[in-house]
């Protein structure tokens, strides 16, 4: 629990949240773990960067494997159980990861981009644990074996390998205005990010939708909203009947645009044609960067200097 510097605006002067987080983490200790596996990772004053708050959890864990889960990150109990029987059954398994649906505004809704198409929905969240292994990076997670290995480059299981069975990692990282408020606004401080245009996306894409083609946050690349037909994890099912309550303190955003863009056959047949010029310009991209590498490698080093004056 805690923040990073470039979410300060959003946290108390000594570094924690200001949602409760602690407070119910502390309340759920106490009324509901009666065989302490709860351990509450926190501390006075902020964490220098994820990395950091990673390496802390990680240092604490015993078992044969690590499964990060994110505050906004959800999982069907059968798919729970089909992983572990998955690791049962295949012990050598190192690393597995998970394709990513992005939730928009309600359930009802996920968001698909170009940027998630080109590997970005493919999230590394378990690895295989024991003694001498080593949490190095949280962008992305990686984790090390007692020799200094990447696990990832050993027996990894890939998102689409479980896609295939229907598995998959339910995100709802763009759920609630307060969240994305929050989000947007770290995202805009953080060193690693500067997405400076980063609150005109919230205020054009998310709350007004001003530019449906570009719904996703990392708003560098197209991305489109679709309805989400299937169902979703028990526990996200509880919490959106409390967060309809009408006692709840928190804001949920507007549907009725929404559902106007969805039902529009001018949107339906935009959008396909958006998402269905990803690879093509992929393609073009990848061209791009090998003409260049060739030019480099032909061209006389005055005509190259020239070139760069331009």
């Amino acid at each position: 629990e805690g923040a990073a510097p470039g979410a300060a605006n959003i946290a108390s002067a000594d570094g924690h949240s200001l949602d409760g987080t602690l407070d119910n983490l502390r309340d759920f200790k106490a009324r509901e773990d009666p065989d302490d596996k709860l351990i509450i990772v926190t501390r006075d004053g902020f964490w220098s960067e994820k990395d950091e708050m990673s390496q802390a959890y990680a240092q604490r864990a015993s078992g044969d494997y690590l499964w990060q889960v994110d505050v906004d990150e959800f999982y069907q109990p059968g798919d729970i159980e089909a992983i572990c029987n998955l690791l049962s059954e295949q012990p050598s398994v190192t690393a597995v990861s998970f394709e990513s649906v992005f939730f928009w505004a309600a359930p009802d809704y996920r968001v698909d981009s170009w940027y998630l198409r080109r590997g970005e929905a493919e999230f590394h969240r378990l690895f295989k644990w024991g003694e001498g292994y080593r949490y190095i990076t949280h962008r992305p997670p990686t984790v090390l074996d007692a020799q200094g290995r990447d696990l990832r480059q050993q027996q990894w299981i890939r998102a689409q390998d479980l896609m295939k069975r229907g598995i998959h990692l339910y995100h709802y990282s763009l759920l609630l205005p307060k969240q994305v408020r929050e989000k947007c606004e770290y995202y805009r401080r953080a060193e690693w990010a500067r997405r400076q245009h980063i609150l005109k996306w919230a205020d054009e894409a998310y709350f007004a939708l001003r530019r449906p083609y570009h719904a996703h946050n990392v708003y560098e690349y197209p991305g489109c909203l679709y309805r989400f037909r299937g169902s979703h994890p028990p526990q996200v099912e509880l919490m959106w009947r409390d967060l309809n309550d009408p006692r709840s303190p928190y804001d949920l955003r507007p549907r009725d645009d929404i559902e106007t863009l969805l039902n529009s056959p001018r949107y339906r047949i935009g959008r396909f044609l958006v998402m269905s010029a990803n690879r093509p310009a992929l393609w073009l991209r990848k061209a791009r960067i090998r003409c260049k590498r060739l030019l480099a490698l032909m061209l006389p080093r005055a005509v190259k200097d020239a070139l760069k004056r331009l």
